[in-house]
């Protein structure tokens, strides 16, 4: 994003010195003005703007819930301070602020609150989605490689939200395969 605003700054910038070294010629030349405004205003608007959407669409498909054969599905619940994690491959087993996932495979996360709105986010993994309550938004999520995750809250939601925080655990195959394995205490 740096690169590309940056570029779009020293093509305005260009556009704005050209503008004030041009010469004006003696009689309005309306030809020169429908460039101007027809060419660079509109025409490279419309295509930074479209360029923007073609962006945004595509990077959004990527968070959308998908059909996979090797999906894994987690439920997780916010409540003022803890997140509560249930895991389909492990019934009626649950964490607290632990999130359990395996490595390599597409995860979708159904999110809802108990009381306020929060936000699931875990920045290495996906975008931020808010947990509503009444309400269940999906959000998939896939690590690229096992390890530690830090996730938080990122919605206001009174005292003591900046120490909501939980943590992804991501799993290798047989990681995962002895975390379904084991027995529910």
């Amino acid at each position: 994003m740096l690169i590309g605003a940056g570029l779009i700054l020293f093509l305005m910038a260009g556009l704005v010195i050209a503008a004030f070294r041009v010469r004006r010629p003696a009689v309005d030349d309306a030809r020169s003005e429908k460039v101007w405004i027809l060419g660079l205003g509109l025409g490279f608007s419309m295509a930074v703007l479209a360029a923007l959407l073609a962006y945004g669409l595509v990077a959004g498909e990527r968070l959308m819930p998908r059909a996979a054969a090797d999906l894994v599905r987690v439920e997780a619940e916010a409540r003022q301070w803890a997140w509560r994690f249930a895991y389909d491959d492990r019934p009626g087993y649950f964490t607290e602020n632990l999130l359990h996932i395996p490595a390599g495979r597409p995860v979708d996360v159904a999110i809802t609150s108990t009381d306020v709105v929060h936000s699931f986010w875990v920045p290495r993994l996906a975008g931020k989605l808010d947990a509503i309550p009444g309400h269940v938004n999906v959000l998939r999520i896939e690590a690229d490689a096992p390890g530690t995750y830090r996730g938080v809250t990122a919605e206001y939601n009174g005292e003591g939200y900046s120490r909501h925080v939980f943590t992804v655990e991501a799993h290798d195959a047989a990681g995962w395969a002895a975390f379904v394995a084991e027995e529910t205490p």
